[in-house]
């Protein structure tokens, strides 16, 4: 008798072999074998030799795919942003402010560039509590460089070309000035999309906050202030003559004059000036600059001259003499324009009533009235009746240091004994013979 025999395949029923194995039907049993790629170790599959090293390979592959990959984006961004920085470098003047300095062996080794990181990091990222003001064509930051050195970092106006223009045209023009009495223009930076300027910082504020805020103007004596317009005379006086081309400021104003602890004064912001051929004495420009200091007859013909800046600088001795804005919509209408009231005033023999009142006194009446007389030549109409800024700097240093002469009795409220008027009527007889060379009408 023939007994048949049925195999059942227990692979089929139900998984019975561990994990990474395979079920191997048998007749009468199975087996469990290991997956490809495994061993078996006691009884335990794991992986073999070659998945490790195929493993390793993928990992490694992937890495150096990931760093590739980095690497040649990287590489691109960082050419983006040398290519970029070039742009704003020649947007910005770059070239042409190389030009000068290689024109200009002095301002090569004085006049650094800085760099995008350092001006950052100078400034908290041009954190808003850094910021001291607006001054002209940008905004003026306090910053901090790597040496410890506090430095105003003016920035223009995003998206606004002819601010930028200013600033190219500033660089250019204090790469050549070396004056006691102008701001320093430490350097530039030219690779962001507008251009920063790194001056010296000047720790005492504007002359106009120390003449017109009442809380100070009665701290700035009448020495300190014959001192600031000497010293302001000097260094216009210095831009008209003594440097390689004549350089006009074009917005002379006591806002643009800077005072440090010692009060010593600091003419700044160039952006208007004008650089002028020494054999040229005039420029035809747009007229710019801030209104009530500009000079009638540059508004009339559009034509720049030196004595354009005398007239601006006639205003600000008005402005110290009487510690008056130089227009004010507060003062009654024909006292609005200070240049114009303080002629007034003189030729009107009032000026005792206008002058401020902390800054007179019996020792100083004369002084002060022959000063009074420059200014109020300087604010001549007619630009041949000014006198050239040298002439008005060396007369205020003269009379800085003419002493001091008693005058017999004086009424500080403006009540003038008999011989105060003779003395005012001889200071005027005085002025007008030093001034009027090329014409009598003064």
């Amino acid at each position: 008798m023939t007994f048949v025999t049925t195999d059942i395949d227990e692979c089929n029923e139900k998984k019975i072999c561990p994990v990474k194995q395979n079920c191997v039907n048998e007749v009468g049993s199975y087996r469990c074998s290991c997956i490809n790629g495994y061993r078996k170790v006691e009884e335990v599959c794991v992986p073999s030799l070659t998945i490790y090293l195929a493993v390793g390979i993928g990992i490694v592959s992937l890495l150096v795919l990931l760093l590739g990959c980095s690497w040649i984006y990287w590489g691109l961004k960082k050419r983006k942003f040398i290519k970029l920085k070039e742009k704003f470098f020649q947007q910005n003047g770059g070239l042409l402010l190389k030009q000068q300095l290689s024109n200009h062996q002095n301002s090569i080794e004085t006049t650094k560039i800085f760099t995008t990181e350092e001006l950052k990091k100078a400034t908290n990222n041009y954190d808003e509590s850094r910021v001291l003001g607006q001054e002209g064509y940008g905004t003026v930051y306090r910053g901090v460089l790597l040496d410890n050195t506090v430095v105003a970092i003016k920035k223009s106006k995003i998206g606004d070309q002819s601010q930028i223009e200013q600033f190219i045209n500033e660089m250019i023009v204090l790469t050549q000035i070396n004056h006691r009495n102008v701001v320093k223009l430490f350097g530039c930076c030219l690779e962001t999309e507008v251009p920063l300027l790194v001056y010296e910082f000047i720790t005492n504020g504007t002359l106009a906050n120390h003449v017109h805020d009442k809380s100070l103007s009665s701290l700035l004596s009448w020495e300190k202030r014959l001192k600031i317009a000497t010293e302001i005379a000097g260094a216009l006086a210095y831009l008209h003559s003594s440097t390689s081309m004549s350089i006009i400021h074009r917005d002379v104003k006591i806002e643009n004059m800077r005072l440090d602890n010692d009060y010593i004064a600091k003419v700044a912001d160039f952006g208007a000036s004008r650089l002028v051929p020494l054999d040229q004495t005039q420029l035809n420009t747009l007229v710019q600059g801030t209104w009530w200091y500009l000079d009638p007859e540059y508004i009339q013909t559009s034509q720049l001259t030196e004595k354009s800046d005398v007239y601006s600088f006639g205003v600000v001795m008005a402005e110290l003499l009487t510690g008056k804005k130089a227009l004010s919509f507060d003062r009654p209408e024909n006292d609005r324009n200070l240049a114009i009231s303080f002629v007034s005033a003189i030729k009107e023999d009032s000026l005792l009533q206008i002058l401020e009142d902390h800054i007179v006194s019996e020792s100083n009446i004369e002084q002060l009235n022959e000063i009074a007389n420059l200014a109020k030549r300087c604010l001549s109409l007619r630009g041949e009746d000014r006198p050239f800024m040298k002439e008005v700097a060396n007369e205020l240093e003269r009379l800085r240091s003419m002493e001091k002469t008693p005058l017999g009795n004086f009424d500080v409220d403006g009540k003038k004994t008999e011989y105060l008027l003779s003395a005012t009527s001889h200071s005027f007889n005085i002025d007008v013979g030093i001034g009027c060379s090329t014409s009598t009408n003064c």
